[in-house]
């Protein structure tokens, strides 16, 4: 990209932008460069972004930044149509002039007007005596814009012209934020809504929140980017070609949305921010400095983008809640802009384990919230490490429910060595209701791994490899026997899942065909899988009769049905009609 002498803009002749693609590159040069990079230069201490911060689930900053820019945009990939659009704006003059004529005067004087309007007053003068002659839509004039359009409260809108190239169309736009509506119809399509229960309504409505907004990138958070997200949400169940952009004051993270027409389920999101490489990530940082990655290398201060995925929900899943998950990160150059993969700056274990390491000795020294409203800075007193212990299993629980048991078992012995030391009785006696969380919390993870194995097993599949019938049937006897031992520590979605997968095993026709109500096959495997199949009809009425012994829990509506079907198809052919 040829860039003007001082370096803030695209020289004026350039046309290189034929596509979403280019003029994304062209907007990450841009906005990495004057919204993350020039702050960082220019602020002192500038917050630099912490890798925990980019890996789900995402965490509600409570600081804003004011100082630091902070813009949403939105691009189209065609002309605009202002009557027809899902939202507002001030539209600007965008007709291209004709190759060697004059901008229209009467365009350049509305568009200035439209963007004194919108800016603050002590900008005006700066800015009327700085682009009075220029046109404020041309998309290579965007680098010098940027630092007033950063100023506006609402969103910049880029479009393609009349003459089909990129331009600045629009400014101080309001995204659409229909979040009631669409909450309570997400809830209702999952199952855990039914219209008119209130009581289920609101048991459920924090849960169906967080699902709803990690999926699309973020926690509960600000109106601006809550309205980014359902925004993002809408265009991209229209089908169309948009990139949509948001930068906070809060999390410093430059948040990006696209989609094209061949988009199903969501659109694709990606991060980017400037993160502090920990310093015992001694062969990531060998591989950056040889690259010339760092950005500030005493302070190991990278710009990192990291790419997610988006999960639908699931209620058949142990981990239900999660939404998002990393599918690739990588470097960018500071120079350059060229790229670095195969770096693992956020999903390092041996880093993850280090900490934890440093939680449970008390020299733990970041800053976590306990519980969204408590912040803790270091892990000195043994309330502070609980609540550091708190934080670290609610963030890591879906991670750690997936890591193999060799893993688990090293951060296992970690954690209990230090909540069930007779050393701290004392202190946890009066620290118990505390300790009960940490407690409980570790308990949900070590029974949701157990459920996990319980999930593959149901497919007849076993830490990645084909199970035979008999093999089923065995491991899930296993796994239920390990789980009623524990079930007096009662998870509602454990025992749930827990009968689910049962059900889904013991309602196998070909199992129950060919080994069941098979009388006549009198082999010793088929004995065996008949006695496993008793027991394990048996387990699910145990588990049922916890579910119901527990007052005031209701099973789910998707669990009941589920049972419905899966006990008619238990049955003989023959005594389904006579039981209906």
């Amino acid at each position: 990209m040829p860039w003007q002498e001082d370096g803030l803009g695209l020289a004026e002749d350039f046309s290189g932008l034929p596509s979403m693609a280019a003029l994304k590159d062209y907007l990450d040069a841009v906005h990495i460069r004057f919204c993350l990079v020039r702050p960082y230069l220019e602020s002192a201490p500038y917050p630099v972004v912490e890798a925990r911060e980019l890996l789900p689930s995402f965490e509600n900053t409570m600081f804003e930044h004011k100082k630091l820019p902070g813009f949403s945009m939105v691009v189209f990939d065609r002309q605009l149509n202002a009557f027809k659009e899902p939202f507002q704006y001030d539209m600007l003059s965008t007709q291209a002039a004709k190759k060697g004529a004059a901008q229209d005067k009467q365009a350049v004087v509305q568009n200035m007007q439209a963007f004194l309007s919108r800016l603050p007053y002590m900008d005006k003068d700066n800015f009327r005596q700085r682009f009075a002659r220029t046109n404020l839509t041309c998309i290579t004039n965007y680098a010098e814009l940027i630092p007033y359009l950063v100023t506006m409260d609402r969103a910049h809108v880029i479009a393609r012209n009349n003459a089909g190239d990129f331009c600045i169309a629009g400014i101080f736009g309001a995204f659409v934020n229909d979040l009631d509506s669409v909450l309570k119809r997400f809830g209702l399509s999952i199952g855990k809504f039914a219209r008119n229960n209130n009581e289920l309504y609101a048991r459920n409505r924090p849960f169906v929140y967080q699902f709803l907004m990690e999926q699309y990138g973020f926690p509960i958070v600000s109106e601006r980017r809550t309205s980014a997200a359902m925004f993002a949400r809408r265009l991209n169940n229209s089908h169309q070609n948009f990139l949509l952009r948001v930068l906070g004051q809060t999390d410093r993270t430059i948040t990006t949305y696209t989609g094209d027409a061949a988009t199903h389920s969501f659109p694709r999101i990606e991060k980017v921010a400037l993160v502090a490489v920990e310093k015992d990530q001694q062969e990531a940082i060998e591989a950056i400095d040889r690259e010339g990655y760092f950005l500030d290398k005493e302070k190991r201060v990278v710009i990192l983008r990291i790419k997610y995925t988006q999960h639908k929900y699931d209620p058949g899943n142990i981990r239900q809640d999660r939404a998002l998950s990393v599918s690739g990160q990588e470097l960018i150059h500071p120079l350059t802009g060229e790229v670095l993969t195969g770096v693992n700056i956020i999903r390092d274990t041996t880093n993850m384990y280090l900490r934890l390491n440093d939680i449970v000795r008390g020299e733990y020294t970041g800053q976590v919230i306990y519980k969204r409203n408590d912040i803790i800075t270091s892990t000195e007193s043994d309330e502070n490490r609980l609540k550091v212990l708190y934080y670290w299993l609610s963030k890591n629980q879906r991670r750690m429910i997936d890591y193999s048991d060799d893993f688990f078992q090293k951060v296992y012995k970690v954690l209990t060595s230090y909540l069930f030391s007779p050393e701290k009785d004392d202190i946890f006696a009066s620290l118990r209701e505390l300790h009960l969380e940490v407690c409980s919390k570790l308990g949900y993870i070590q029974q949701a791994r157990r459920v996990r194995v319980l999930e593959e097993v149901r497919n007849r599949r076993y830490r990645g490899e084909p199970i035979s019938y008999k093999r089923m049937v065995q491991l899930a006897l296993e796994v239920t026997q390990e789980l009623k031992y524990e079930v007096v520590n009662f998870f509602p979605q454990i025992v749930e899942n827990v009968i689910a997968c049962l059900e889904h095993i013991t309602s196998n026709r070909y199992l129950i065909n060919r080994y069941v109500h098979h009388h006549e096959n009198k082999s010793r495997t088929a004995a065996e899988v008949r006695k496993g199949y008793g027991a394990l009809v048996s387990a699910t009425d145990d588990f049922r009769k916890v579910l119901r012994n527990r007052t005031g829990f209701k099973p789910s509506s998707v669990l009941q049905d589920q049972s419905l079907r899966q006990a008619s198809s238990r049955q003989p052919e023959s005594s389904r009609t006579e039981t209906a």
